[in-house]
């Protein structure tokens, strides 16, 4: 049985019957491309956990205040910033703003990210692999070097890429968006052995193709055939992202690091 739902049901899914019990009281998360999709859901996952959460937006700045306005109306403290998360002034600057405001900075969430059109490597430039490479590798070591001083002061902190089961996958005509995303599960991998003996763990999420607002024009044949191969037979949901990431922010994953979840619905079985 193929459970099919609409684009906004999809964006607005809750799980029935499901208590959520991580707590992240007094902890501060950033939450970078998070205006919208992904981002909106980790943001929303983490403030329903008790973190103060900080949206970062670059262009949509209606996304990012109605996702604002959510937060808030659910009563989670949280405050809106615009940067480039790939431009280190910018990052450097956001950082600072979210310490002043908040004391702290504790989990770190690298979501913002470009259009992956998918095509042969006949039809991509070096500039475009270039600019994969700055969002998924350079940004998040921008933001690890703005956020690292006073988390390894407090000898606490998170930092949880948002990669893609396109690595795994090894998905055929996206060999940018594939080799970048490698490199951003090598980095974390590599930061997560260094960042350990201060108490930081580094982890990973790699969601599968999660239909959001950036979907709303994909053809639906492409989406119908992608389905079927969906063991649990259901679209995975922002929601299902964010809690991800809420788990590994928590500390019941405190002696988890250097790992990546597939959030994909069992298409990546090892």
């Amino acid at each position: 049985m193929a459970f099919h739902f609409s684009l906004q049901e999809l964006l607005t899914f809750d799980h029935p019957a499901v208590l959520m019990n991580f707590s992240l009281s007094q902890k501060v998360a950033l939450v970078t491309g998070s205006s919208r999709g992904l981002g909106r859901g980790v943001a929303l996952s983490l403030g329903k956990a008790g973190a103060k959460v900080v949206l970062n937006y670059l262009n949509d700045r209606e996304s990012a205040e109605r996702t604002l306005t959510e937060l808030r109306d659910q009563n989670v403290n949280a405050m809106l910033v615009r940067a480039d998360a790939s431009d280190p002034e910018q990052v450097s600057a956001m950082v600072v703003a979210v310490e002043e405001k908040f004391g702290s900075l504790d989990i770190l969430v690298p979501n913002a990210t470009p259009d992956q059109p998918q095509k042969p490597i006949e039809e991509y430039d070096a500039d475009f692999y270039r600019q994969m490479y700055e969002f998924f590798v350079l940004s998040p070591y921008h933001l690890a070097r703005a956020v690292l001083p006073g988390m390894k002061e407090r000898k606490w902190g998170r930092i949880i890429n948002i990669t893609s089961e396109v690595f795994h996958c090894g998905v055929p005509e996206f060999s940018a968006y594939v080799a970048a995303k490698g490199g951003q599960i090598g980095w974390s991998r590599s930061m997560a052995n260094e960042l350990a003996p201060f108490g930081i763990t580094v982890n990973t999420v790699a969601p599968g193709w999660i239909p959001t607002e950036r979907h709303a024009n994909d053809p639906q044949e492409a989406l119908d055939a992608y389905f079927e191969t969906i063991p649990m037979i259901r679209w995975g949901t922002p929601k299902d992202v964010g809690d991800s990431v809420t788990f590994f922010a928590s500390e019941e994953a405190a002696f988890l690091t250097g790992q990546t979840l597939c959030v994909n619905g069992g298409r990546t079985p090892w």
